[in-house]
């Protein structure tokens, strides 16, 4: 069966009408290169540089502090590559977190492979690290923390202005992964003490396969990329002008939407979680119970094998996910699920269903009404 409610959002959303519509010239009649200097060109240099504008203003940012790329794995992979790079004669020793998206931890996974010492650490049961965890972890040859502004398969949003004010009085470099926040949230370079900030446009509505960094003026950042002088010489290749229009245009809609559309969402996700909680027994809600993104709901549910609950709900016409979409098809536990200690009768059976913009009421209503059936099913076996 067609996905009749989409509830996987946290995964990839639909791509906007008006998106379309601003990348349209340029996928078109405007498909010049960039980096030429006749007319053509220059128009694509023009629009290049007003996306970039149009995201600084949306994240108070700078201009110049926006480098484009193909998404958040790349900018991650490029911030923790590059920075541990960069200071490895003040020390090679990083922090981060067991929760942390792939790209960060398979990022530092490499490092280690190349001598760095890299120090994981755990999570509260809700999946929560506290700014007083962090510097406990510090060592005079700690160079780079991350940790991510909200977590992709649980929600919950981490303390990240706290623990940058505390890196920022250390002289330490911070970067997060915001691939779930930016465009859901509130987020002001201004105001965070963040040096690194990771982006990705087709979780706000964008296109696919672009994404923005986002680096604080003179925080160190070594080429990624070698090649021609695209991205002041930051990342070589030709650039994706459509798709870094579109995200532009995604970004600026969701800042201008998220007045209502935050409230919306976390209302439904509200209401999702407390029909589940009341109406399924041997349940549980994995994640801070408020702290976290709105439309992300995660529940692990007794005596369920989550792979099989998702092909019920399919046949129901339900898209939901059993985590992070860049593990599908992965049969163990997730990583996220292991550390913050889910009960193995329960960690099985941990599912995540996440909001958007067009979610309603009557989606979830009719959510939640099929999963009861789909446990009752498995359950029943």
């Amino acid at each position: 069966m067609s996905c009749r409610i989409y509830m996987d959002h946290a995964a990839t959303t639909e791509m906007l009408p008006e998106v379309r519509e601003a990348m349209e010239p340029y996928l078109r009649e405007e498909y010049g290169n960039a980096s030429t200097s006749y007319d053509m060109g220059v128009r694509m240099h023009d629009a290049i540089e007003e996306a970039r504008e149009k995201i600084a203003w949306v994240i108070d940012a700078q201009p110049e502090e926006i480098f484009f790329t193909s998404g958040g794995s790349e900018s991650d992979n490029w911030v923790i590559k590059s920075v541990a790079g960069e200071k490895k004669n003040s020390g090679k020793h990083l922090i981060t977190t067991r929760i942390e998206h792939h790209a960060v931890l398979r990022s530092c996974q490499y490092l280690e492979s190349l001598g760095y010492e890299v120090t994981y650490l755990d999570v509260d049961d809700y999946g929560l690290v506290s700014a007083k965890e962090v510097v406990h972890a510090l060592r005079e040859d700690t160079t780079l923390v991350s940790v991510m502004t909200g977590n992709n398969e649980i929600g919950t949003i981490e303390p990240i202005a706290d623990i940058g004010a505390q890196l920022r009085a250390r002289g330490i470099a911070f970067h997060t992964d915001a691939v779930q926040a930016v465009g859901q949230i509130p987020l002001s370079m201004m105001r965070l003490p963040v040096d690194y900030l990771s982006a990705s446009a087709h979780k706000f509505h964008g296109p696919k396969g672009v994404g923005f960094l986002y680096a604080r003026k003179n925080q160190d950042l070594s080429s990624f990329i070698h090649g021609g002088s695209q991205e002041r010489g930051k990342r070589a290749g030709t650039e994706n002008v459509a798709g870094i229009v579109g995200m532009a245009q995604a970004l600026v809609i969701a800042a201008q939407e998220m007045p209502y559309t935050r409230g919306k969402i976390t209302r439904l996700r509200n209401y999702f979680a407390e029909r589940v909680r009341h109406e399924i027994p041997n349940i549980r809600l994995n994640g801070h119970p408020y702290k976290r993104l709105p439309g992300n709901v995660n529940f692990s549910i007794e005596g369920i094998d989550a792979t099989a609950l998702l092909v019920l709900l399919e046949e129901e016409g339900i898209c939901a996910s059993a985590g992070s979409a860049c593990n599908t098809g992965q049969t163990r536990i997730s990583h996220v699920i292991e550390a913050i200690r889910v009960p193995e009768n329960y960690a099985a059976g941990s599912v995540r269903f996440t909001m958007g913009r067009d979610t309603t009421r009557r989606d979830v209503d009719a959510c939640v009404d099929a999963l009861k059936r789909c446990v009752i099913i498995l359950r029943q076996g």
